[in-house]
């Protein structure tokens, strides 16, 4: 053999063989069972602006979904309160997935009550960012809830590459985080920032939580899960939440 025929044998030899997917991630890991395609938004407030954009909100959005016409539900709105500050995060429900998202795009258009709504918000924002997401299969479904409740958003960036191994030990773990139904709903994204897993979590206070997630460590398995799922991530982020007062989830 040449010199480069030789290298290019011996390096064959550590080569990962790649087994060929018949479908893409999102249908793998995602619920067949509905099209559900949920949408969260980021908004960062001017900090002298929080109490008026609370307001604003809380009267604008529910005559919006009170609408029949439109295909798209409120599941959940918050401030951020330990975590970035000044910080309100949305999260919606399309039910038919990207059809009902352009349905209900193309009517909020023609919408005045939601375009004055917008233009009067943007002068209370400093930046806002969204995410198209689709749900675990394996997760619970996000329904409303009674409160009152603290929320965790535990946000984890992934390498690319990974999300279905993500998903496989997830799917396994998630038992061990029932018991105290402390479990809301887990999301991967889809648009904008890809590889980005969003877990949402209910506890009663911050001292609940600490004794739950206490708890799960003396659960055999656990420890298994955070073992293999740790070398995944990139960076990760948690932030506790408090609901508006127009949050299904409470």
């Amino acid at each position: 053999y040449s010199r480069d025929a030789e290298g290019s044998w011996f390096r064959s030899l550590f080569v990962h063989k790649v087994d060929p997917r018949k479908d893409a991630h999102s249908n793998l890991l995602s619920k067949k069972e509905t099209s559900n395609l949920y949408k969260i938004q980021f908004h960062n407030v001017k900090p002298e602006c929080l109490d008026a954009y609370n307001s604003l909100t809380e009267e604008v959005l529910p005559k919006l979904h009170s609408d029949a016409d439109y295909p798209c539900d409120l599941v959940g709105n918050w401030n951020t309160w330990y975590g970035e500050q000044d910080q309100a995060v949305h999260l919606w429900r399309f039910s038919g997935g990207y059809p009902a998202l352009m349905d209900c795009m193309n009517k909020l258009k023609q919408n005045k009550e939601y375009l004055d709504f917008r233009k009067e918000r943007s002068r209370m924002l400093l930046s806002r960012r969204n995410q198209l997401l689709l749900e675990f299969s394996f997760w619970n479904e996000p329904l409303p809830r009674q409160g009152p409740n603290i929320y965790e958003l535990r946000t984890y960036k992934l390498k690319p590459g990974t999300m279905i191994e993500w998903g496989n030990n997830w799917a396994r773990a998630i038992k061990y985080r029932q018991e105290n139904q402390e479990a809301v709903g887990g999301f991967f994204s889809q648009i904008g920032e890809l590889y980005v897993v969003h877990h949402l979590w209910a506890y009663k206070d911050l001292q609940s939580r600490e004794e739950t997630r206490n708890a799960a460590w003396r659960k055999r398995g656990w420890d298994e899960n955070v073992y293999y799922t740790v070398p995944l991530i990139r960076t990760m982020e948690s932030r506790i939440m408090i609901p508006l007062k127009i949050s299904p989830l409470q």
